[in-house]
């Protein structure tokens, strides 16, 4: 996939950003908010060719600007500080343009993509129902054929679509439905007859997004809306899009998480307690600043690390594409719940912009799949590659890590992992499901653990201006972090679950873990010292 050079990536971000210092400012993104209307101007201003920002997801040929994964995670993570609702417009139409992206034919691509780059149309993307959920296989929206002298001319769509974002606003939809040769995506136009969006959902966050029902009643296509021209792809066209569309809500999930954590750590220089900032005060900075920072930082160095591999051309990363909506979205969460505590009374109050992103970036860890589905999906994923290679998998990446002198304490995570998975194995252990659950989340740590490591050594992100030496100190932090977590949460797990090795404790290294701790309140006081510096009281 390609990527944008340097200079037209950084002319994007700066005038999405000067757009939004001057017309989504926070009292003006608080009263639509609170109005719970879709800022459709806003909008059109962001499709307008003066910004062109739905041009990313087309490519050049196209009209679009041919943008690769990387710079999808850029603009991304910049609209959801600005506004997560805002943000998951823009969503939509990348998800209702990925079926046509990934399995149209060449026409169709050709002929819809253009018309998207042309007209700056809104998209959605009608694949969830009110019973199935996620479940893209348990759909019931059926499509017949309509035949004519022996020839398919066309298909009748049938169903409800449910949680549709974009679903009352969008000039053109992807619809999943059964066909009689299986699951397919079909390309529908507003306004056809039996085709009606419900009211808009009256939702806890992104209230800036509309959100909507779909109803389709015998809703007539032409056979050259039938994406790619042959039935029963659509499903695997879905999973294919999977390890990309799930690393723009990741980039959701840190975008959201920032934008309240700034606020934060700015309010800790200026509040006085005791006779002196809150940012000077570790009961402050070590539980609510600086932890949050590196879940955050680790989960961008993941991120950032996945969309190369996208880039390169790399494919079936919908595994990666788990850990990195996971782990950020579960961070950018947690960032924003602790931003509220960390404003005290005034973090409560709808007036301050933290708690409008709590509960704007909530829904990053549901659409998309759930943190429980990326948890399964993690867990099934790479307990597989544990069968198949027959333990080996993380202790290859084990041995890996350990030629590096920054790597010690992943390697010995991976080690703990490899021996938990092993474990599982051997007493059968995943017969439980919540195990599974659980080893999905300690996968997520670990990995994590071993990318931040690793490129903040070989390769630190410059987005937030944090020096290689503070995102080194972060990484250490966290690998200390996902090796206890590990190491403890995996023994009382397996111990749980009724594991029968007498001397499992020691095979997970508990005791090196314990004294990999060391240190670390230094490495923390530092964090926090820097990140102060790096985000100084206005």
């Amino acid at each position: 996939m390609p990527r944008l050079d340097s200079e037209t990536l950084d002319m994007f971000l700066s005038t999405l950003n000067d757009y939004a210092e001057r017309n989504l400012t926070p009292d003006v993104l608080l009263k639509i908010d609170h109005e719970d209307v879709f800022p459709m101007k806003v909008l059109k201003d962001l499709y307008d060719p003066s910004i062109g920002l739905h041009l990313i997801f087309v490519p050049e040929d196209c009209g679009g600007v041919g943008a690769g994964a990387y710079d999808i995670y850029r603009v991304s993570t910049v609209m959801a500080e600005i506004d997560l609702g805002i943000a998951t417009g823009v969503l939509a139409t990348c998800l209702g343009a990925d079926p046509i992206l990934v399995g149209a034919t060449p026409e169709q691509k050709k002929f819809w993509m253009t018309k998207l780059a042309d007209e700056g149309l809104l998209m959605a993307y009608g694949a969830t129902e009110p019973q199935a959920g996620s479940d893209l296989a348990a759909l019931t929206t059926v499509a017949e054929r309509i035949e004519k002298d022996g020839q398919i001319t066309g298909y009748r769509i049938t169903g409800r679509k449910q949680w549709i974002s974009n679903g009352g606003v969008a000039d053109l939809y992807t619809v999943l439905a059964n066909a009689p040769g299986g699951p397919s995506w079909f390309i529908v136009e507003k306004g056809l007859e039996g085709f009606t969006p419900g009211k808009p959902e009256d939702k806890h966050g992104i209230r800036a997004s509309n959100t909507t029902a779909l109803f389709l009643e015998n809703v007539e296509v032409g056979a050259d809306r039938l994406v790619g021209g042959v039935e029963g792809k659509g499903l695997a066209q879905a999973q294919a899009v999977f390890g990309y569309t799930r690393l723009m809500v990741a980039a959701f999930g840190l975008g959201a998480g920032w934008g309240a954590l700034k606020r934060a750590i700015k309010y800790s220089q200026q509040r006085i307690a005791a006779g002196a900032p809150l940012s000077q005060k570790q009961g402050y900075t070590h539980k609510l600043i600086a932890p949050n920072a590196i879940r955050l930082e680790a989960a961008r160095a993941y991120i950032e690390w996945t969309a190369d591999r996208l880039d390169s051309g790399e494919d079936d990363l919908a595994t990666e594409g788990a850990v990195a909506k996971y782990f950020a979205t579960e961070s950018g969460n947690k960032a924003s719940e602790d931003a509220i505590q960390a404003l005290g009374g005034y973090g409560y109050t709808r007036e301050y912009m933290v708690e409008k992103y709590k509960r704007d970036v909530r829904i990053t860890t549901i659409y998309e799949g759930t943190s429980e589905i990326m948890e399964w999906t993690m867990a099934r994923d790479r307990w597989q590659l544990h069968l198949k290679t027959r333990g080996g998998y993380y202790l290859d990446w084990a041995a890996r890590l350990e030629k590096e002198a920054w790597g010690k304490i992943p390697a010995a995570t991976f080690r703990s992992l490899g021996a938990l998975l092993e474990r599982c194995r051997l007493d059968r252990l995943t017969r439980n499901q919540h195990i599974l659950f659980r080893l999905g989340e300690l996968i997520a740590w670990a990995e994590t653990a071993a990318i931040f490591a690793e490129r903040a050594h070989t390769k630190p992100s410059g987005v937030l201006g944090f020096s290689a030496e503070l995102l080194q100190k972060m990484a250490r932090v966290h690998a200390r972090e996902a090796f206890m977590k590990v190491a403890s949460d995996g023994l009382k797990w397996a111990v749980a679950a009724g594991q029968t090795d007498s001397n499992f404790a020691t095979t997970l290294n508990l005791a090196g873990a314990v004294a990999a701790q060391a240190g670390m309140i230094e490495e923390m006081d530092q964090i926090a010292r820097q990140l102060n510096e790096v985000f100084p009281a206005e």
